[in-house]
């Protein structure tokens, strides 16, 4: 019983997006709703 109620609970879950982005979240770049955010040079 268990087995299929994690079958069934496996076919709602996503799969998480962005992983590639992962690298500059911990080197500290800010994204705003998904996109990079860039500063502009002074």
């Amino acid at each position: 019983m268990i087995y299929k109620m994690g079958r069934r609970a496996e076919k709602s879950w996503r799969r998480l997006r962005g992983s590639r982005h992962l690298a500059k979240v911990i080197k500290g770049v800010r994204f705003n709703d998904g996109i990079e955010e860039r500063r502009a040079a002074a």
